[in-house]
């Protein structure tokens, strides 16, 4: 196994350590960023952009939503491992290539119905993230409090969007309201986990919790705003 050099909490760490870790979450969270878009940009500039939204489409979301979730769960596994750097980055690359999938049949309709929608939700979602990481550095609370929520709060959500794929009703406004809620709070637990609990060597696992929570809000105020029109 890896011994890696530096294997403290943030927060007992050095300063400069500190902001090497910090540095380090945020080049990495940029990095997935700019590989979404990338991801995103090749498949709607290909045929196979939509070929995915049609076969996405043309199955039950149940399916869909099954594959993501357990995705989801091998990819932050792999990124909180200590095995290796190696499955740290696989699994903030899965973690990436799983979202520009599942974003692939909304912003299809985007593109086609609100065009603009994409980049009003696109510039929200920027600002509620510098807010929300604003409010987690300059207050330095320890939002670990947060866990039970979330955990509860996601079964809910999990719940209901499963009860609306099987019955057939529309999860409006409001739903997507309370998803923006969750995924700021995701977001806000997150970043006071990089301050007060992570140690300075799972940077990777930081930006990858980070990047699913912008992730998440950006897919729900594009819903929004799509609702508008």
């Amino acid at each position: 196994m890896e011994q890696y050099a530096n294997p403290y909490v943030v927060a007992a760490a050095q300063p400069s350590e500190r902001a090497t870790f910090i540095r380090k979450t945020y080049l990495h969270l940029a990095g997935a960023i700019a590989a979404f878009v990338g991801i995103e940009a090749f498949l709607f500039n290909s045929p196979l952009g939509i070929a995915i939204a049609n076969a996405m489409m043309g199955v039950s979301w149940l399916v869909v939503l099954g594959l993501f979730i357990g995705v989801s769960w091998i990819a932050d596994k792999w990124a909180l491992s200590d095995a290796s750097r190696g499955k740290q980055y696989a699994g903030l690359a899965l973690t990436v290539v799983a979202w520009a999938i599942i974003f692939v049949p909304i912003l299809a309709i985007a593109t086609q119905y609100s065009p603009d929608a994409i980049a009003q939700a696109a510039i929200v979602t920027g600002f509620l993230f510098l807010g929300i990481t604003a409010t987690a550095f300059i207050t330095k609370m320890d939002f670990s409090f947060l866990s039970g929520f979330l955990a509860i709060g996601g079964l809910v959500a999990l719940g209901t969007i499963v009860c609306g794929i099987l019955f057939g009703f529309n999860l409006g406004t409001w739903f997507s309201a309370a998803m923006v809620l969750f995924a700021g709070g995701s977001i806000l637990y997150t970043t006071s986990q990089m301050i007060h609990q992570y140690r300075t060597d799972q940077y990777v696992a930081a930006s990858l919790g980070l990047f699913a929570g912008i992730a998440m809000m950006f897919f729900y105020i594009l819903r929004i705003f799509m609702s508008r029109d």
